[in-house]
């Protein structure tokens, strides 16, 4: 349950670890972000959801959309977690249609909010790249890298071109919702990926 203004939880006294003060920010901030999204986020709130002060909270995010994004990166580590079941085909299948579910959700809409405010706002777009895509980015590159380094993908593939082939097609169809993120269209990435789509060349 999400506290709200007003609803302090109740600390012993005396100061906590900076850490578990952290832990327990990202906590109430996730629960927030993942419910509602971004347009009701304030220090304010997440102070009183989280029992701390708002001194504590400017010292340790420089801005709501900071804090958002770094609480939406720890809320969805578990859901978005990259298994290696040898699999590296059925292993970006999970991974992707859990991306997508995700994304569909408040917070995953809250992101691209984010996305969109950090085009002008270098402070937010640095954050962005240091609480988020950066982790999220050499996720996928670590696990596109063990399948190469087993043969599952020829060795001259440059990874990294595969990680925007992949999560930049979903990006882009969510930023531009012209055309739906569903399962099929997950599938179809996939498919498209390993399977090629040029024509074989006919042997005579």
């Amino acid at each position: 349950m999400i506290a709200e203004p007003g609803e302090t939880a109740r600390r012993g006294r005396g100061r906590r670890p900076i850490d578990e003060v952290r832990a327990d920010v990202l906590r109430a901030t996730g629960d927030i972000v993942l419910a509602e999204g971004i347009a009701r986020l304030t220090f304010e709130r997440v102070a009183k959801a989280a029992g701390v002060s708002k001194t504590t909270i400017y010292k340790l995010w420089p801005s709501p959309g900071a804090l958002a994004m770094d609480a939406y990166f720890h809320a969805v580590a578990g859901t978005l977690a990259f298994d290696d079941t040898g699999d590296v085909r059925a292993d970006l299948l999970a991974q992707l249609h859990s991306f997508a579910a995700v994304m569909r959700t408040p917070g995953g809409r809250a992101v691209l909010q984010l996305i969109g405010a950090a085009q002008t706002d270098a402070d937010l777009a640095a954050s962005y790249r240091a609480l988020y895509s950066t982790g999220r980015r050499a996720l996928a590159c670590e696990r596109l890298t063990r399948a190469q380094e087993r043969g599952q993908i020829r060795p001259e593939v440059d990874v990294r071109v595969l990680v925007d082939q992949l999560w930049g097609a979903i990006y882009h169809r969510l930023l531009v919702p012209d055309e739906p993120v569903d399962d099929a269209f997950i599938d179809a990435l996939v498919t498209n990926l390993f399977d090629g789509i040029s024509v074989p060349k006919t042997v005579i």
